[in-house]
């Protein structure tokens, strides 16, 4: 095989990057002090982390920093820089991203620095992709959810390196998507912090009885992946880096899950796919290692179902318990204590009355990167002629071999000794120490950059000016909106249209704050939307119609397929949930006014700055911001949602394949929690997904002078599962700002995340 597959490997902390070199990965992730998706890991900070990156190119490894989460308008601004500069002075190989406009910024400050696009920007198709290789990304992280058959489309249509998980932990939502643990605890897995409600016991349940059988289940919680049998599949398909999940777990389970699946891909390479077979010892240790009710293949092969989920959770027998024990042991010992050597060769030249000379190269010819073959020459004490006891060569050469803490072996050492000569212990330890030490500075030292922006002549740092930032803060103060404020609403059934359209004059003649445009489901209503649209524009209002949460290939080719449908539409625009209909809406060609939705995060001026220059009009606010940090944002084009039912989670996992329930139909079924909180699940057969909403509707109808004051142009109310009469309940209420007849929630509106 000539295609080089890289193995990529988790680290948590600096003994887990120590066990994954050791073990044989090409290359680490890892997170430090801030801003990685795994803030409870124990990640490396300051010098620590300096010390990372350099162990790691020291053995030829790679070192990619986690910077996957979205960052808030001072972190960008004002901390990104100093934290990363350190790290690419010192050669770091890449950062791992999910915020746009943390994207742009890295791009701006650091050109040579790779950028890799996080599956937290849940990347499902070859729409999304393109446009990250536009913005100057170097490698994607897929979402989980794909097939092989769609990865071989996108690395087919994009020609993008790829990356993708074959290894550990799967979300049930799609990464990126998921706000449950945000809005139920105030830990956001957007910025690291997930709790994982998604692994506790929930039942399932219709308008009239529960469908999951007696008790709770842990129904939202996939078994473990394990794609070692998938190797050379997903090798064919177009990725080039297979990637270990893991940060927290234990070093001891990295090293044996790196070391086997090194063994495979090494197998895999050298003698291809017809004769890859996975052996039963190596299947149990997997196992043995870690599982959830066994393991699973993933979404490569199938698209969700039972045998997907870790519906149980059998405890580990006696046996089993010693076994797992005994693993970990002779882990540690072979890969966590015992220390990697880097194979050397030299030469000593020694002779009375000239300086010793002492050459020294690295002698493994299998290294990548620049230190193969790297080399250092230094010069100690001048040797005496022996009067009495004169030395052999063989006991210069025993001294010199004693390499002890150091991170080189002699493979080879030749001595070039003329006369009888005497040579002091103390100056050859003298000479070894320091060619050593500068054998390893200058290893590590040749992935050092030094161009960095912001660094002046002689090495002081200056900090870029903020208006060269591809986001420009907005002055201090809270801003205001000048009137008149419009109102949005968005609604994802023909009963809740019908409803806002009767209430339309009302609405639309209210003058402080007018009804503007209402949004259509595409999902919901695909078939009506022709009518949808008219009725709309009949009332005066503008018509946008709300594309789906996720736009992978099956659903791509049913849009192709009515195209025409699609660019005669005669909507004003359409809301955009994710990149892949951004770049649909503009290869069609029409000219529609775009509208970001929630989930396409705009957290800071660099995000919402990326997209005003990709010609979108209007972005909704994200959902995890406080209305302080909104004020800092919101402008005349932005939208803030202030009624409706949040979507906690977006999943290729659907409750009714996984309880044997599917009838082809869509049903609305609610997950009941151990507090009996009701979550509603929308079932959405065409393509099969789920989405899970909160058990309460945010309420902030009541707080109209708080929202003038983030300075939002539009406020939306969001309808997604109401009835009839409870659209017009809130419509009512809606016009008279009444307080909450019902249980509701405020959101993030006060607390926000950390």
């Amino acid at each position: 095989m000539d295609r080089k597959l890289e193995v990529l490997a988790p680290a948590g902390s600096f003994e887990s990057l120590k066990a994954a070199v050791m073990a044989g990965a090409d290359a680490v992730y890892m997170g430090g002090s801030r801003f990685g998706a795994r803030a409870y890991a124990d990640n490396p900070e300051g010098d620590r982390l300096l010390e990372a990156v350099d162990y790691a190119h020291l053995y030829g490894v790679k070192l990619y920093l986690t910077i996957n989460t979205l960052l808030k308008e001072q972190e960008l601004l004002e901390e990104l820089y100093d934290y990363l500069l350190p790290c690419y002075e010192h050669g770091l190989d890449a950062v791992i991203v999910q915020d746009m406009g943390v994207m742009q910024a890295v791009r701006k400050w650091f050109p040579n620095l790779p950028v890799h696009a996080s599956t937290q920007m849940t990347l499902c198709g070859s729409g999304g992709v393109r446009l990250l290789k536009e913005a100057g990304a170097r490698r994607v992280v897929l979402a989980r959810e794909l097939s092989l058959a769609e990865i071989a489309r996108i690395h087919q249509d994009t020609g993008m390196e790829l990356e993708c998980f074959v290894h550990g932990a799967l979300c049930y939502c799609y990464s990126g998507q998921c706000l449950f643990s945000s809005i139920l605890g105030g830990r956001s897995g957007n910025r690291g912090r997930c709790a994982q409600p998604c692994r506790l016991a929930y039942e399932a349940a219709d308008d009239r009885k529960t469908v999951s059988g007696k008790g709770a289940q842990t129904l939202l919680s996939p078994k473990d992946l394990c794609a070692i049998d998938l190797i050379p599949e997903i090798a064919e398909a177009g990725v080039y880096s297979l990637k270990i999940e893991g940060r927290m777990k234990r070093p001891e389970y990295t090293a044996g899950i790196i070391r086997i699946y090194r063994k495979y891909v090494d197998r895999y390479l050298r003698y291809g796919k017809k004769d890859y077979q996975v052996s039963e010892a190596d299947r149990k240790e997997l196992l043995l290692l870690f599982n959830r009710d066994g393991f699973s293949s993933g979404y490569y092969t199938q698209h969700n179902g039972r045998n997907m989920m870790a519906l149980s959770e059998r405890t580990r027998s006696d046996r089993e318990k010693k076994a797992y024990e005994e693993l970990l042991l002779s882990l540690r010992k072979a890969y966590i204590e015992t220390e990697k050597k880097i194979p050397i060769e030299g030469y000593l030249y020694a002779k009375a009355g000239n300086p010793l000379k002492l050459e020294i190269m690295t002698a493994d010819r299998n290294m990548e990167i620049t230190h193969k073959g790297y080399g250092q020459t230094v010069f100690g004490a001048c040797p005496e002629p022996s009067r009495n006891r004169p030395m052999e060569a063989e006991q210069l050469e025993k001294q010199l071999r004693k390499t002890g803490h150091t991170p080189f072996a002699w493979t080879k050492l030749h001595i070039n000794m003329e006369g009888t000569l005497f040579v002091p212990v103390q100056a050859l330890n003298s000479l070894r120490r320091e060619a050593l030490q500068q054998l390893q500075e200058s290893m590590i030292q040749s992935f050092f950059r030094t161009d960095a922006p912001g660094r002046a002549a002689g090495g002081t740092e200056e900090k870029p000016d903020l208006d060269s930032l591809p986001g420009q803060k907005r002055q201090e103060g809270i801003q205001s909106c000048p009137d008149p404020i419009r109102l949005h609403i968005s609604v994802e059934s023909k009963e809740q249209l019908l409803e806002v359209l009767s209430y339309a004059k009302q609405l639309r003649q209210k003058q402080e704050i007018p009804l503007d445009a209402v949004y259509v489901d595409a999902e919901g209503m695909e078939e009506e939307l022709e009518d949808a649209v008219g009725r709309i524009h009949r009332e005066g209002l503008k018509a946008y119609v709300l594309l789906p949460a996720v736009f992978r290939r099956k659903t791509a080719e049913r849009y192709e397929k009515r195209s025409h449908f699609w660019t005669s539409l005669p909507a004003d625009g359409y809301v955009l949930k994710n990149m892949e209909e951004y770049e649909y809406i503009r290869r069609i060609g029409r000219e529609k006014e775009l509208i970001l939705d929630h989930n396409v995060y705009t957290f800071n001026t660099g995000s919402r700055r990326f997209w005003q220059e990709k010609g979108v009009r209007m972005q909704t606010g994200p959902l995890e911001l406080n209305s302080r940090e909104l004020a800092e944002l919101s402008d005349e084009n932005s939208i803030q949602i202030i009624y409706g039912r949040y979507p906690m989670m977006t999943t290729a996992g659907c409750l009714h394949k996984t309880l044997d329930c599917c009838r082809n139909r869509e049903e609305l079924w609610y997950l009941k929690d151990r507090y009996h909180k009701k979550f509603p699940v929308k079932n959405f057969c065409r393509d099969c997904y789920n989405i899970i909403y909160n058990s309460q509707p945010v309420y902030l109808l009541d707080r109209m002078e708080e929202l003038k004051k983030t300075g939002a142009g539009a406020y939306r109310i969001m309808f997604t599962t109401e009835k009839r009469e409870e659209v017009e309940q809130i419509l009512l209420q809606w016009s008279g700002h009444e307080k909450a007849r019902t249980d509701f929630t405020r959101g993030h509106w006060k607390r926000g995340v950390e």
